[in-house]
């Protein structure tokens, strides 16, 4: 752990002002707002938490710059973005960053075809590099995992153990690739011919931008012809599945356990939340936010939220539930109705 701070150091640290509390007032840790003890730091990154802030036992407290309360005996730091700041809280008390350690394992099976500087990158015990493999300098290449030949990976990416990268995909600066994900594996591509399945060759590439990150367990298929392509910034969770020829706009969130059909289009700035399913050759606009388990079944041309299956602009959503939690009462008024009318044109039917 790091050494200890005092609250006027930890707000300057921060980008921050210290509201509240004595300045020389010191602290040794950091955790999160209900675990916390006395010395420690923590942020409301989050209102639901704002009940705990009755029983939290931290000595400082990160908080937004519209905080209003005042807290006995706590440090508050106001922060534009309390959730944000504490990441500088976090590498000041955290581990040291990961060593880059650069070289060759002496169990990497390497291609002498393969072009990078051994001076300036790391290879892990059991990673398979291939033929015509291009590695630039400050890339971490983890144990086991394996590069298939003409694949080109950029500057300070970092590809976590046990992961695969196909035959020529691409793969720009600082992207993460986590543990068990799979970039390049064959397109989902089939005919049915004469009574039996027929694979079609994917021949296609995995273009990855810069500062892309993706979790561990997902898989993106390689393309039929061209390329399936992750934008820019975009950061994508756990075992999350994009299909061939997919296209992916920059700086999008992708939560886990989404699925992406072949030739999907998505623009910038979009978040799929968990378990969304988008249907093959959509296409999805610029800044929209698909909300979870919804099922995407046409093109979304306008910004906002969406939900439902098949997804529907999130107040439309709101309305047809709202109107659907009224269907039994309405049955029970028809069948009332019902009785009441067959008993008058009883009543008719004797007169």
């Amino acid at each position: 752990m790091s050494h200890k701070i005092t609250h006027q150091r930890l707000a300057e640290l921060v980008g921050g002002e210290l509201a509240q509390g004595d300045p020389e007032g010191v602290v040794t840790g950091l955790n999160s707002i209900t675990e916390a003890v006395p010395g420690e730091v923590t942020f409301l990154g989050n209102p639901r938490y704002l009940p705990a802030l009755k029983t939290t036992k931290a000595t400082a407290i990160l908080v937004g710059g519209d905080f209003a309360e005042s807290m006995e005996g706590v440090a508050l730091i106001k922060v534009a973005n309390p959730t944000f700041a504490f990441s500088s809280v976090i590498r000041h008390f955290g581990p040291p960053a990961r060593d880059f350690t650069p070289g060759v394992h002496s169990t990497a099976c390497v291609s002498s075809k393969a072009t990078f500087d051994p001076q300036q990158v790391s290879i892990g015990p059991m990673a398979v590099v291939g033929d015509d493999v291009v590695i630039g300098d400050g890339t971490t290449i983890g144990a086991g995992v394996c590069i298939g030949q003409g694949a080109r990976l950029g500057e300070d990416c970092f590809l976590h153990a046990n992961c695969t990268i196909g035959d020529r995909c691409v793969l720009g600066n600082r992207v993460i690739i986590h543990s068990g994900t799979v970039i390049g594996s064959d397109g989902f591509g089939y005919e049915f011919v004469k009574g039996r399945h027929v694979k079609i060759d994917q021949v296609g590439i995995v273009q990855i931008d810069d500062d892309v990150e993706i979790g561990a367990a997902c898989s993106v298929d390689r393309a039929r012809f061209g390329r399936t392509w992750i934008g820019a910034g975009t950061k994508i969770d756990n075992q999350v599945q994009i299909a061939h020829n997919a296209i992916v706009g920059k700086h999008c969130i992708i939560v886990a356990h989404v699925a992406l059909a072949g030739s999907v289009r998505m623009g910038d700035y979009v978040t799929l939340a968990g378990q969304v399913a988008i249907g093959g050759h959509l296409e999805i606009c610029n800044q929209v936010t698909i909300l979870a388990k919804s099922g995407v079944t046409k093109n979304i041309t306008e910004p906002g939220a969406y939900m439902g299956f098949p997804a529907k602009p999130l107040m439309e959503h709101k309305r047809q539930l709202a109107a659907q939690s009224k269907i039994p009462d309405l049955m029970d008024r028809i069948r009332t109705l019902e009785k009441r009318l067959a008993a008058l044109e009883g009543g008719k039917a004797e007169g």
